[in-house]
C-alpha cells in the first residue's frame, strides 16, 4: 500500500465493478473479465483510450478535475467517492505523516466518565484511544489498545455481537479508506492494512473494491450475551484540535426496551478501567484468524 499508483489502482478497481448494462452498453457473449473495458470507460468519459490507459498505468498522474469528474460519473460514484477520486490527483501534495503519539483531550476523558452512556474515542485508523466502563461492558473490545477494524474482522465474539456483520464490515472498510484518504505511507496504517490483508480474506476482498463511504453513525443492532437484542443509535462526533479523533456514543430511544437494557449495563461492569494512556498502545495481535 504505497502512493506509487494510487490513482491507477483506484480506477482499475472501480472499472471492474461496473456492469456494462448499468451504463447502457449491450454486451454480446461472455466476457473473460468483469466490468468495463478500458476503451469503454474512455468513450463514456469523453477521453481517448490511450489517455485513459496512461492514467491506469500511472504514466499520467495529473488529470484535470473535469476528467476525474467525468470518470466518476461513468463509475457511478457518489459525492464522497468523487471527492476521494479528486484527492488522488498528483497535484495534491501528500499529507505529512501523523505523529505516533495520540492524546485524548482531558475534557473528553472527563466527559467519558460522566456521560452515563457507552462511549469511546477512536483514532482516524480506528484505534480505541479511550473508553468508559459502560463501553467495555457493551463489548470487551471497546478498550484502549484495541482496533475496531481488527476486532470486527478477526474476533468471533465481536462478530457475534452484530447480527448484520456482513453489511457492517463492508461499511467499516469503506469508512476506513475514507478516513485514511491518500495518507497511505503512515506507518501505522501500512502495518494495519498489511496485517489484515494477511489474516482476513474478507478484508482483502473489500479493500480491493476501493469503496469509500463517509464516517457516520446510524442505527445499530446488537445481540448482547447478557442483555439480549439491542436497537441502538451510534453517533460519531469529531473532536476539535485533534488528528481526526472521534467521540463515539451509543444510545437508545427513551422508554424503549433497549434503553432499559442500557440502564442495566452498569451492573455488568466490574471495576472502572483506566480511560486514556498518554500514548496509544499498540493493539495486541488477535488469536483468531
Amino acid at each position: 500500500m504505497t502512493r506509487s499508483n494510487v490513482l491507477g489502482d483506484y480506477l482499475r478497481a472501480r472499472r471492474h465493478l461496473v456492469d456494462p448494462a448499468d451504463v447502457g452498453l449491450h454486451v454480446a457473449g461472455v466476457r473473460r473479465t468483469p466490468g468495463l473495458r478500458r476503451e469503454e470507460v474512455a468513450t463514456l468519459a469523453g477521453i481517448s483510450a490511450d489517455y485513459y490507459l496512461r492514467l491506469e498505468q500511472g504514466r499520467d498522474r495529473n488529470p484535470s478535475p473535469q476528467v476525474l469528474r467525468a470518470l466518476a460519473r461513468v463509475f457511478g460514484l457518489d459525492e464522497t467517492a468523487t471527492q476521494y477520486l479528486l484527492s488522488l490527483s498528483a497535484d495534491r501534495p501528500a499529507p505529512a505523516r501523523r505523529p505516533r503519539r495520540e492524546v485524548v483531550p482531558a475534557g473528553i476523558r472527563q466527559l467519558l466518565e460522566v456521560i452515563g452512556l457507552p462511549a469511546f474515542v477512536e483514532s482516524r485508523s480506528f484505534d480505541v484511544l479511550a473508553a468508559n466502563r459502560l463501553a467495555a461492558a457493551l463489548s470487551p473490545r471497546l478498550r484502549p489498545g484495541e482496533n475496531r477494524l481488527r476486532s470486527m474482522l478477526l474476533d468471533a465474539d465481536e462478530q457475534a455481537l452484530h447480527p448484520g456483520w456482513e453489511t457492517i464490515i463492508g461499511g467499516m472498510v469503506a469508512a476506513f479508506r475514507a478516513s485514511v484518504g491518500t495518507d497511505v505511507d503512515d506507518p501505522r496504517i501500512v502495518q494495519l492494512v498489511g496485517e489484515l490483508s494477511l489474516a482476513s480474506e474478507r478484508f482483502r476482498q473489500l479493500w480491493a473494491r476501493h469503496d469509500v463511504k463517509p464516517l457516520a453513525g446510524g442505527q445499530v443492532r446488537m445481540d448482547h450475551p447478557e442483555l439480549g437484542p439491542l436497537e441502538l443509535r451510534l453517533e460519531k462526533l469529531p473532536i476539535s484540535d485533534t488528528d481526526g479523533q472521534l467521540l463515539v456514543v451509543y444510545h437508545a430511544e427513551p422508554g424503549s426496551d433497549s434503553a432499559r437494557s442500557l440502564a442495566l449495563l452498569g451492573s455488568l461492569a466490574d471495576e472502572p478501567q483506566q480511560l486514556q494512556p498518554q500514548e496509544t498502545q499498540q493493539p495486541r495481535a488477535s488469536a483468531r484468524g
